[in-house]
C-alpha cells in the first residue's frame, strides 16, 4: 500500500527534483496547496496573493521508506526557520508545510519536528497539519528540471545527486553525510 505526503519547500521545481529522487518514492506531482481560491494558475498563486503553497505531492512505498526517514531527508534541504522564503525565492507561496489527508500521520509528523527543534535555536516555522486542498499546476511545471536540467534549482544538485544514493533503511540524520 502507497502513502502520500504534500511537502511545501520553496521552489516547487527543486523539491520535485529531489523527492523524486529518494529511493521508495513511487511519484510526484507539483501543484498549489491550502490557498483560498479554487484551481489557482501560477501567475495567480504568484502576484494575487491566493494564499497557496507551493507543494509537492508526494506517493510513496511505506515498505521501502517510512515517513520519519522521508521527513528527515526533506528537511535537508529546507531552512524551517524562514518565514515565506526559501533559497532566492520569497514571497508566502514558498512557505514551508507538511500537509496530509491522514489523521494517522499528524502526530508522526509532530514528533518529526519536534526532534527537529532540538537542532535549532530558532523556533520552526513549518506548517503542519491537513492539507485543505491541492490543485495540480501546470503540466509545464510537472518533472520541470527533467524537462529543462539547466534550470533554476535553489536545492543544491550535489543534495539530488547524494540523495539518489542513500539506502532509506540504513540512513539516519546522525549518519554523516557522503
Amino acid at each position: 500500500m502507497e502513502n502520500v505526503i504534500y511537502l511545501a519547500g520553496g521552489c516547487f521545481w527543486g523539491v520535485e527534483k529531489y523527492v523524486s529522487s529518494i529511493r521508495g518514492v513511487v511519484d510526484t506531482e507539483v501543484g498549489y496547496a491550502n490557498g483560498h481560491t479554487e484551481h489557482p494558475t501560477y501567475e495567480e498563486v504568484r502576484y494575487e496573493q491566493t494564499g497557496h503553497a507551493e507543494t509537492v505531492k508526494v506517493t510513496f512505498d511505506p515498505d521501502e521508506i517510512t515517513l520519519p526517514v522521508l521527513l528527515e531527508l526533506f528537511y535537508r534541504i529546507i531552512d524551517p526557520t524562514s518565514v515565506d522564503r526559501q533559497g532566492h525565492d520569497e514571497g508566502h507561496q514558498y512557505r514551508t508545510g507538511i500537509y496530509t489527508t491522514d489523521p494517522a500521520m499528524l502526530p508522526v509528523i509532530r514528533e518529526s519536528l519536534a526532534r527537529l527543534q532540538t537542532r535549532w535555536t530558532a523556533p520552526l516555522v513549518v506548517e503542519a497539519g491537513p492539507l485543505e486542498q491541492f490543485f495540480p499546476a501546470e503540466t509545464y511545471h510537472q518533472d520541470y528540471l527533467d524537462k529543462n536540467p539547466g534550470g533554476y534549482c535553489h536545492v543544491p544538485f550535489s543534495e539530488i545527486a547524494w540523495v539518489s544514493t542513500v539506502d532509506p533503511k540504513t540512513w539516519s540524520p546522525d549518519c554523516p553525510q557522503e
